[in-house]
């Protein structure tokens, strides 16, 4: 359990600011994660990796020369957010373009996509690549689908040492791709991890059973079986990676291979040692050929009782890859000639950007922002309310986060749409900056999606004129449907659409009749409430989940039920007359 915290919402970036003062040989902050302290190679390319906290040494631990240019860091287990992500490659970025690589996670997806195009847009050459080698959650014929775990390692290590040698953005990406291709993991665990503040693990293993197939943000294992001993956990591992070899690897003998033994933070090096010399006399069996092996915590998860063992197949091309010196805070490997001094401008932290001017606004429009803003304070303390509720629903097939990305989205809209409103914002501005806020500080996909929401509605009321009930109802629809296209999720996937879509339906329906905003809200809402409700009898098929369908049949969908608390936290606003 993570007993050493302040304010649980404050830890990832707590732990940021702690990893750079006790790092700064290796790595500087910049918004939204931490880049080279060196300074930037003229016309090399940029690695930029990232992920949610939680996992160290990955991801800001991956940061130096011969591994990543920057890491993007997001909230516990969550995401950056697409902000964070494009802040850093822009301070990584020397000319040479940026790929981007990361855990193949849905928020992950969702953000370092966003930024690419973001990116591209600003005329940046970028790649985006997720790395796909947990061979657990998902079958060879959908290995597009698997989740990135401890592979990350080697799929990092090869794209920094590609750049490293000057190789052009299509063949650092080439060989990260084939990095990936030749990579698998397979993990175990005798019990789950516990959030910071949180009273309970995420999941919990019975005494004597093992956990088979778990992931990095302490989702349930896929099955159990009797706590083996230590040859037998080498056994078991080595066993399964060797019944699936990648394409191209035509049986063991003779194959040489990149070896990661990874503990996921309470095994003990000892542990891991007494496993990988059973596993390194399997591998000699077999004909494998093990180079530089790497045994230790290097992709973990908080407090986790596990271990997992990756294989990369190595090629003529991607060996000397692996093998190349690196150095950085948690990974160093041979020697690495002395950086380059970073000039003054790669030393200034970045400026903080000078507050814009705010489109104008008429008298109607800020009464407006000032009746939003209420709704935000009224979400802010429905969140604070619920958020042990909602991580434990969250944590019963996912990975526990929602409570807490929830609770810093709508701090971060709330404090935005404050400030918005005492500089005279109309409703659509006010909104607009509410939804930024939440996006970049929630991160992961619920991040996303609830900027998507009070942006949407955002735009549909603008900043003159006071907004008629159509207006809402038509930003409310405008809002399902973007949520659906950006999630890429339909009603029945378990999800926050299962919720959405038939809230802005009910809305728009009693709108249509005539019905005064606070009234349509209210029987909009309560139709929220029921199809929250019901999403505790369907099997998810969408996100992190998705691997653990039947474990949530009887329990709502998280984003779905803080939709709809939220939704009924905002009717009573609506309702409240002293609201100016």
């Amino acid at each position: 359990m993570t007993q050493l915290f302040n304010d649980p919402a404050a830890f990832a970036d707590e732990a940021l600011e702690g990893f750079v003062a006790a790092h700064r040989r290796w790595v500087r902050p910049v918004p939204g994660g931490v880049v080279r302290a060196a300074a930037r190679v003229p016309g090399q390319v940029a690695v930029v990796v990232g992920g949610g906290s939680g996992h160290y040494p990955a991801f800001s631990g991956l940061v130096g020369q011969g591994l990543a240019h920057g890491a993007a860091v997001g909230n516990v287990f969550a995401s950056p957010s697409a902000r964070q992500v494009r802040q850093v490659a822009k301070a990584a970025e020397a000319g040479g373009g940026v790929l981007l690589t990361f855990g193949n996670y849905a928020g992950d997806v969702l953000h370092f996509g966003q930024a690419a195009d973001q990116l591209r847009a600003e005329g940046v050459d970028v790649r985006v690549l997720p790395v796909t080698d947990d061979v657990s959650s998902a079958s060879p014929e959908e290995a597009h689908k698997r989740r990135g775990v401890a592979g990350d390692l080697a799929v990092f290590k090869v794209a920094g040492a590609a750049a490293e040698r000057g190789l052009p953005l299509d063949e650092v990406t080439r060989l990260a791709e084939l990095a990936n291709a030749r990579t698998r993991s397979f993990g175990v665990a005798l019990s789950g991890c516990t959030l910071p503040g949180a009273d309970e693990p995420l999941f919990t293993v019975d005494p004597g059973r093992l956990a088979l197939g778990l992931g990095i943000h302490g989702e349930p294992g896929m099955g159990e079986r009797d706590v083996p001993s230590a040859d037998e956990t080498a056994e078991l591992l080595v066993g399964t990676l060797l019944a699936e070899l990648p394409p191209g690897v035509d049986g063991t003998a003779g194959q040489r291979a990149a070896v990661i033994l990874n503990g996921l933070g309470a095994v003990k090096y000892e542990e891991l040692f007494v496993v990988y010399r059973r596993v390194a006399e399997l591998l000699g069996e077999a004909g494998v050929e093990i180079v530089d092996p790497e045994v230790g915590e290097l992709v973990t998860s908080f407090d986790m009782a596990g271990v997992s063992l990756t294989l990369c197949w190595l090629t003529d091309e991607l060996e000397p890859l692996w093998t190349a010196p690196a150095d950085a805070p948690a990974y160093r490997k041979g020697s690495v000639a002395a950086p380059a001094a970073a000039t003054p401008a790669d030393d200034e932290p970045a400026a903080a950007a000078e507050q814009d001017a705010l489109p104008a606004a008429d008298d109607d429009s800020r009464r407006a922002a000032r009746r939003v803003l209420a709704a935000l304070a009224a979400v802010r303390a429905t969140v604070d309310e619920h958020v042990d509720e909602l991580g434990r629903i969250d944590a019963v097939a996912g990975d526990g986060d929602h409570g807490i990305g929830m609770r810093r989205g709508s701090h971060a809209a709330h404090e935005a749409a404050a400030d918005a409103v005492a500089r005279g914002a109309g409703a659509a501005t006010t909104l607009d900056l509410a939804a930024a806020a939440w996006a970049d500080r929630a991160g992961g996909t619920s991040g996303a999606l609830w900027g998507v929401i009070l942006g949407s509605i955002g735009s549909a009321l603008g900043d003159t004129g006071r907004p008629t009930p159509e207006a809402v109802a038509s930003g409310v629809a405008g809002a399902a449907a973007g949520v659906q296209r950006l999630g890429k999720a339909e009603v029945g996937d378990k999800t926050m659409v299962d919720a959405l879509v038939p809230f802005a339906d009910a809305l728009g329906e009693a709108v249509a009749t005539g019905a005064p905003l606070a009234t349509a809200w209210d029987t909009a809402a309560s139709a929220a409430e029921a199809a929250a409700a019901a999403t505790a009898e369907l099997l998810p098929r969408m996100g992190r989940a998705r691997p653990h369908a039947e474990k949530s049949l009887g329990t709502p969908d998280a984003g779905a039920h803080s939709l709809a608390l939220i939704t009924r936290a905002v009717q009573r606003t609506l309702a409240d007359k002293e609201v100016d």
